[in-house]
């Protein structure tokens, strides 16, 4: 399974892009402006997104996704699986007609190119011999982490989150955790808008990261542009025995 991360950032300028990865060559785990750099046969492509939450820095890619694959004579629909309230939400404020088309009811109501299908936490989606588990996580908007699982291993991706009890149980039972990429946004300076807003600090990441029974590769992502050196350095000296690397655009990640 090849992990191929198109942005990992919390926000934009200075060449960040927002969080989207590519899994393998169909798959991708949310769709913020990091997925505007690929090619246009990698776009054509994709035909399922997993969405984390509805924030605009994880659907903004979304609606345009939609436009580029859309295709009257189309094979395979683009399917897009999440919790009911984030599909409610995109349905509802992006796919309205008004701010962008309703590519769920083009060419037509009864064959749509973009359907939905919900993933609840505890739900498992199976595309081609990849398990994609949904996992519930603690957020400002009703949100999911994913572990996928392979014939190599497993991959976990926190989403979103702040301090929670649902998380680490889930990636303790994957005895071949292979890597976890997880959120950072805020450094320790900021921890009261950080738990106000849903979101890890260096601090409470660390401490969270103490429940952890495996080693996997641990890349963080997320950090707010311009945060990036300072929060990387808080987590290292918070927790120096621990393999931590930040994510950058561009990164393979391999299982």
């Amino acid at each position: 399974m090849r992990i191929r991360v198109l942005g990992c950032s919390g926000g934009i300028g200075a060449g960040a892009r927002t969080t989207a990865m590519l899994i393998d060559n169909d798959v991708l785990i949310d769709a913020g402006t990091g997925i505007g750099d690929l090619d246009l046969q990698d776009l054509d492509s994709i035909r399922h997104v997993f969405l984390t939450h509805a924030h605009l820095d994880h659907v903004a890619g979304l609606p345009m996704l939609a436009d580029r694959v859309f295709d009257e004579n189309f094979e395979v629909p683009l399917t897009v699986y999440a919790r009911e309230e984030t599909l409610r939400a995109i349905q509802e404020h992006l796919f309205n007609g008004v701010i962008w088309p309703d590519f769920a009811e083009l060419p037509s109501r009864q064959n749509p190119m973009l359907r939905y299908q919900v993933c609840s936490p505890g739900d498992t989606v199976t595309i081609n011999h990849r398990n994609f588990y949904a996992v519930d996580v603690m957020h400002s908007v009703p949100s999911l982490g994913f572990t996928v699982q392979n014939s190599g291993g497993a991959f976990a991706v926190s989403g979103d989150t702040k301090t929670n009890e649902t998380l680490w149980p889930v990636l303790n039972a994957c005895d071949d955790l292979r890597v976890l990429v997880i959120e950072v946004s805020f450094p320790d300076e900021m921890q009261s808008l950080a738990a106000e807003s849903g979101h890890y600090t260096p601090t409470t990441l660390t401490d969270d990261l103490k429940r952890l029974r495996h080693d996997p590769e641990i890349w963080l992502t997320g950090m707010k542009p311009g945060e990036e050196d300072r929060i990387y350095a808080q987590v290292r000296e918070a927790a120096p025995e621990k393999n931590i690397r930040m994510l950058s655009p561009g990164t393979v990640l391999n299982v």
